[in-house]
């Protein structure tokens, strides 16, 4: 199986979108995706029914990971918010989250509680604590494969000189990736590209009513940028359609009118790989 710095060697984007659990995982993997996304915040969204707040623990995050691991091979970027805690928090991170089978971790330079980078009011760490975490990190990580993704928030807090001045700090200090969140225009997606794509591999995040403007991954990669996640969409989009069902089921005490927008018994089975595993148990259990 090849791993995700293989697949970042070849010039050609990667499209990771959000899941939150196996199934959202697994049908992502069969639409063919190269790499998933593990989001904070559909986690805390679909676990909690919360806010991204900074309200997930990294028990959560982990144990999510190790249940999709289990059930997907497609690299997992995982979301590692802050690293829970201080330097030696975020290498206990790395090893359980290597240990649970994430192939990228993504650390961000907020301070406690951290939120949502498209959400207003955020604060930072320092460029030096955070060069520390990323040092850290990369000491804890059991296998040279696991790579590192630093991400600042400063556009919205300290101005978008300031996010990239933090920005040359965290390749400095050993980032694999470079993720400068939040960009506000197109001219800053593309004076990201041109200053650092030649030296790291750049991550973008789209954000449906965000703050960066919408692009798709065509754009993107002409801009300079290697990985495009959209981390929530997927929730977005359930919500969307939970909400339509249960209004529906609410109004006709049956599920009959809103049948051509769900799988029936059959089709989610189908989706799963029910016969398949059925299929697979029965050669154990002619022995």
């Amino acid at each position: 199986m090849s791993t995700l710095l293989d697949r970042l060697k070849q010039n050609r984007i990667v499209i990771a979108p959000g899941v939150y659990d196996a199934l959202t995982a697994n049908i992502a993997a069969e639409a063919g995706f190269e790499a998933l996304y593990l989001s904070g915040a559909a986690v805390s969204y679909t676990r909690l029914g919360r806010p991204d707040i900074g309200l997930t623990s990294v028990s959560e995050m982990a144990d999510t990971m190790a249940l999709i691991a289990d059930r997907v091979s497609t690299p997992v970027i995982i979301d590692a918010d802050a690293g829970f805690g201080n330097a030696l928090n975020a290498q206990r991170t790395m090893r359980q989250y290597e240990r649970a089978g994430a192939s990228a971790l993504q650390l961000e330079d907020q301070s406690h509680p951290k939120r949502c980078g498209h959400l207003s009011d955020k604060s930072l760490v320092s460029t030096s604590e955070m060069c520390g975490k990323i040092k850290a990190m990369a000491d804890a990580r059991s296998s040279d494969d696991t790579l590192l993704i630093a991400r600042t928030d400063a556009i919205a807090v300290e101005g978008f000189e300031a996010a990239t001045d933090r920005a040359e700090a965290y390749i400095a200090a050993g980032a694999d990736v470079l993720f400068i969140e939040a960009p506000q225009s197109a001219e800053q997606l593309e004076e990201i590209g041109s200053r650092f794509a030649a030296r790291v591999p750049l991550l973008a995040n789209m954000v449906e009513g965000g703050s960066t403007p919408m692009s798709d991954a065509t754009k993107l990669e002409r801009l300079g940028f290697s990985i495009v996640i959209f981390p929530g969409g997927i929730v977005r989009a359930l919500a969307h359609t939970a909400k339509a069902y249960y209004q529906s089921l609410h109004a006709h005490g049956s599920t009959v009118p809103f049948k051509d927008r769900m799988f029936d018994f059959n089709g989610l089975n189908e989706t799963i790989g029910t016969k398949k595993m059925l299929d697979e148990g029965k050669k154990y259990a002619d022995n």
